[in-house]
């Protein structure tokens, strides 16, 4: 599943500052995030993703990165957050505190952590509730055929409630309710949450062939770093509310600290990417 990684998905630094990249579709610029007008979680965070790339963010829990995804879909207002700097541009546009449904329309949609599918409707429901802000009602039905090609088990239960799927197949009606609004871009949480590994696995082929035949961009967050960079084209590594590391999903599987901290082929010796003394720490941050 591992995939040539191409040209990257970011263009770099000149002076300490992101190098926009003509060929992003995404690009957060030092945004600082804050919750309840006291906790600064995002840093001077900057990152890009590539038109019709797969980029991974990784971290240890509480790095921020779940936290880099709701300021994108405009959910940072549901737990008394906001974006107080920087500026976050998709398709050359300012989204940073635009409305979560008029991102969706935008082309935008996160699967959220924990799955959070509709427990009490049917599969078929969830689906169309994915499509709600489609105007092209006949192309929306169409599109749950698509849905079913990529996730059959869905088909054969989509009249049942979604409470009684399994948790795979819970995964896979959050993907496919994702799907049905037809997104430029997917922002994906933890997809691997809670899985057992083979379906894991299935989940993370899904979510290939979804960029590969679908052209959809992809950002994902993902605690398993081994997975996320088979798939990735580019990767950003984040510690406390900071990128520490960037590079193409290669560079980042054969960085030795990356697989001591990521991928568990290190000595063990170190608790926190922190404790690198080597690592360069960008200008921006230090100001």
């Amino acid at each position: 599943m591992t995939r040539d990684s191409g040209d990257g998905a970011a263009a770099g630094t000149e002076n300490g500052q992101p190098v926009a990249d003509a060929d992003s579709l995404l690009r957060l610029n030092n945004i600082e995030v804050l919750y309840d007008d006291v906790i600064l979680v995002l840093r001077g965070l900057s990152l890009e993703v590539g038109e019709g790339k797969i980029a991974a963010l990784l971290g240890s829990n509480g790095a921020g990165k779940t936290t880099t995804l709701k300021a994108i879909s405009g959910l940072l207002h549901v737990e008394d957050g906001e974006v107080t700097d920087g500026t976050i541009v998709f398709d050359g546009e300012e989204i940073q505190g635009t409305d979560a449904h008029r991102i969706v329309e935008m082309g935008i949609f996160q699967v959220l952590e924990g799955r959070r599918v509709f427990e009490h409707l049917t599969v078929q429901e969830n689906l169309a509730a994915g499509a709600y802000t489609r105007r092209d009602r006949r192309a929306a039905d169409s599109d749950v055929q698509k849905v079913f090609h990529y996730f059959p088990a869905l088909a054969e239960r989509r009249r049942q409630t979604a409470g009684h799927l399994s948790g795979g197949e819970q995964q896979m009606l959050a993907l496919g309710r994702a799907l049905m609004a037809s997104p430029r871009m997917m922002l994906l949480d933890e997809p691997s949450l809670g899985l057992a590994p083979i379906l894991v696995e299935s989940i993370f082929e899904i979510v290939e062939r979804i960029n590969r035949e679908e052209g959809t961009t992809i950002l994902l967050v993902e605690q398993n770093a081994r997975l996320a960079l088979s798939v990735a084209d580019y990767g950003y590594v984040m510690e406390g509310g900071r990128v520490v590391l960037e590079g193409t999903a290669d560079e980042l599987r054969d960085n030795e600290d990356v697989k001591e901290f990521y991928l568990g082929l290190g000595d063990g010796g170190r608790r926190s990417y922190r404790d690198v003394k080597h690592y360069r720490r960008r200008k921006r941050w230090l100001s």
